[in-house]
């Protein structure tokens, strides 16, 4: 396998952003692209941002912190992003269409050698890998939100994937001081597989009024030693994601349990899609989130 040193980072999101500041502190040049303009410059201040709170923590040198930051280049293109790159990340919305169309464009760009990889929280890897001219040489990595702090990544095998992709895949993940676990490739992986649809119930016991918003935050986070209530977690992934990865459990599994709850997809509707738009299960307009139910 050819040896790593340059990785494209595709999305500029919230996901992609901490993949490009831990890839970047791994010491790897890192090219940041977004379709929607002006978004990786935004994108740049952020892991800016970021970085310069590790350092006030005392978990990264200024230096390192610097030199991080100078290894990230925004580019211009999806063309400019991946091509020469050793690896790519693929970090666009959690929708089966984009990505697929994202691969496809950027194959006619992509040396032999390189590495394909996505950050697909719910979607087939091996579906998204047929999308592509080598599907041996594509693999699932799924970063945890936030990237730069949470320490698991789930790797992904697709039906085509090599050994030696999957053992490339370990090292570099490893590179950057994570933990990695091994999942198959079946809907939502490990993590969402379980996580999201506890979420999902949260939101049902909201709807059915078993509880408001603060008393099943309360209880799982009391009750259960969770560091964050389901409803709160919800907020932070993205109401919009979590919807995403339900549909995902009940398209790909075919079993009732996974149903979206209606009321989370009247919020979605509403475009209260949770921290990021200012309002889902909690309104962060003031200084201090408030339960909306």
């Amino acid at each position: 396998m050819n040896t790593i040193t340059t990785v494209a980072v595709l999305g500029a999101g919230q996901m992609g952003a901490g993949i490009a500041h831990i890839v970047a502190l791994g010491g790897y040049t890192v090219r940041l692209y977004d379709v929607a303009a002006g978004r990786a410059t935004l994108a740049l201040g952020e892991v800016a941002t970021s970085l310069a709170r590790h350092v006030g923590r005392g978990l990264v040198e200024q230096q390192e912190a610097d030199a991080a930051l100078a290894r990230i280049q925004i580019a211009d293109s999806l063309a400019d992003a991946v091509r020469g790159a050793d690896l790519v990340i693929e970090a666009t919305l959690e929708d089966e269409g984009v990505k697929k169309a994202v691969f496809a464009e950027i194959t006619p760009f992509l040396t032999p050698q390189a590495l394909l990889a996505s950050n697909t929280s719910s979607i087939s890897i091996t579906r998204l890998a047929s999308a592509t001219d080598r599907p041996d040489r594509f693999i699932g990595l799924h970063f945890m939100k936030p990237a730069p702090v949470m320490k698991l990544v789930e790797i992904i095998r697709g039906i085509a994937t090599s050994a030696e992709t999957h053992s490339a895949a370990v090292v570099f993940a490893e590179s950057l001081g994570k933990t990695t676990t091994d999942a198959e490739d079946f809907p939502a992986f490990i993590v969402n597989r379980i996580l999201v649809p506890m979420m999902n119930e949260a939101i049902f016991a909201l709807y059915e009024g078993v509880g408001n918003v603060a008393s099943i935050d309360k209880a799982l986070r009391l009750g259960a030693n969770h560091p964050m209530g389901p409803l709160e977690l919800a907020d932070f992934m993205g109401l919009d994601v979590v919807l995403a990865i339900m549909n995902v459990l009940y398209d790909g599994l075919a079993d009732s349990k996974y149903r979206p709850c209606p009321l989370l997809v009247k919020y979605v509707e509403a475009g209260w899609l949770g921290r990021k738009s200012g309002r889902g299960f909690y309104d962060y307009s003031g200084e201090t989130p408030a339960p909306t139910r």
